[in-house]
């Protein structure tokens, strides 16, 4: 099937201000089973310069940079893709003995993940819910991260326009959160029994809940499988409904457009997705 979303972000200065370098993560990631069709971005005003390459970890990000004061910056980036059905599961584990959690990645492997594989956020009582659910699954890889993500689907699901995910053990504790909380959650009860995670930033084509903001869902590196992506709001595994702008092992590093002004403005943001 063909998906198109049209992203609009549009950030205005009571007083003219001075932008620096505006990093966009807006270009999709392009995955097996999609190929991207059609894309554009237009910048309002004009940049100066504006260059694309692909960051640290494979991420396609543009940067812009502006000479001249403003007091509005636009941003508008329209994207078709073809997005096929896949199975999900079409994957062996190998070696098997990763079929069981806990395991460890071979060698070569380990050394490539360590980023992906940081406790960060991870506490005690943290990793003890994530033995119980893994215990329940009976130490079965595959059925514990599904486990963990039904888990987290129960949850009271709330919506947060703004702000950086809640701490792991928070939404654990209040079991309620957005879809970037209960992403940082997924991660690390993941890691905390040595799955290599990272936070995904995107669109999800379908549900009314998501018609109007960017998702958030979590992969993780499955060996055999490679990455493989859960989604715990969803509560499912990732399907073709679902769009990749970025994927990185720290989820402050996903806003799909970051940068700095100089000036004493104050600034207001106004976003708009339409999908189609």
């Amino acid at each position: 099937m063909h998906l198109h979303v049209r992203h609009e972000s549009e950030y205005t200065y009571d007083i003219p201000v001075a932008l620096g370098p505006q990093t966009l993560y807006l270009y999709p990631r392009t995955y097996p089973y999609q190929r991207l069709l059609d894309y554009s971005l237009t910048i309002e005003p004009k940049p100066s310069r504006a260059v694309r390459n692909v960051d640290v970890e494979g991420n396609v990000q543009q940067l812009a940079y502006f000479s001249h004061p403003t007091n509005r910056l636009q941003v508008t980036a329209e994207i078709t893709l073809q997005s096929d059905e896949f199975n999900s599961f079409d994957f062996v584990l190998f070696p098997f003995e990763t079929q069981r959690v806990p395991f460890r990645y071979p060698k070569y492997e380990q050394d490539l993940l360590q980023p992906y594989l940081e406790r960060t956020g991870v506490t005690h009582r943290i990793e003890d819910w994530a033995k119980q659910l893994a215990a329940k699954a009976g130490w079965q890889t595959i059925n514990f991260l599904i486990a963990l993500n039904q888990a987290i689907r129960e949850f009271t699901y709330e919506i947060r326009e703004v702000g950086a995910p809640f701490p792991p053990e928070q939404t654990l504790t209040l079991r309620k959160g957005s879809c970037r909380d209960y992403t940082t959650l997924f991660m690390a009860a993941c890691r905390s029994l040595g799955i290599a995670a990272r936070f995904v930033s995107g669109y999800l084509f379908g549900n009314p809940q998501q018609e109007h903001q960017l998702h958030a869902w979590a992969e993780v590196y499955l060996p055999g499988a490679g990455w493989r992506g859960f989604d715990p709001t969803e509560g499912s595994v990732v399907s073709n409904r679902h769009i990749f702008l970025t994927s990185t092992a720290k989820p402050e590093l996903a806003a799909p457009i970051s940068g700095t002004f100089i000036g004493q403005a104050n600034s207001h943001l106004r976003a708009e997705l339409v999908f189609a």
